[in-house]
């Protein structure tokens, strides 16, 4: 009896853990939504900063709460950054867009039109939110 009740135990040991470790790969599939900046930080470095956040806490709630969508903001000069500039050839402040599964980046973009519509806060709002809203649809 007590060989069958510690083989159980085994058994639903060993279930759980495989389904926790199941749950938290799934889990781990989001997009991060980096804005990479420097040391110097001008007016208009400051404000693609705000308005992307704004466009991501605005429109994306749900994915935020849920992990499915995360934002960083990242100093690329502070030490243990710099292999940003390698990883997504950055030659400026720039909002990337990474697509993760499994705990791996299999897809980024470079959102390259902030500058561009930087002084139009509707547009540049718009034109993140579609960016981030097409890779969420790629989690699905």
């Amino acid at each position: 009896m007590k060989k069958l009740i510690l083989i159980l135990l085994m058994v639903l040991a060993i279930t759980s853990t495989s389904v926790s470790v199941f749950a938290q790969d799934i889990s781990n599939d989001k997009v991060i939504a980096y804005y990479f900046y420097g040391k110097v930080r001008c007016y208009t470095c400051n404000m693609m900063e705000k308005l992307t956040k704004e466009a991501i806490e605005n429109n994306f709630k749900n994915a935020l709460v849920s992990g499915k969508l995360e934002f960083k903001a990242v100093n690329i000069e502070e030490r243990g950054n710099e292999h940003f500039v390698n990883d997504y050839k950055l030659y400026t402040r720039s909002v990337i867009l990474s697509l993760v599964k499994g705990n791996k980046e299999i897809k980024s973009k470079n959102l390259e039109k902030i500058w561009k519509l930087s002084r139009n806060k509707q547009k540049f709002i718009d034109y993140v939110s579609e960016e981030i809203n097409n890779l969420l649809k790629e989690l699905q």
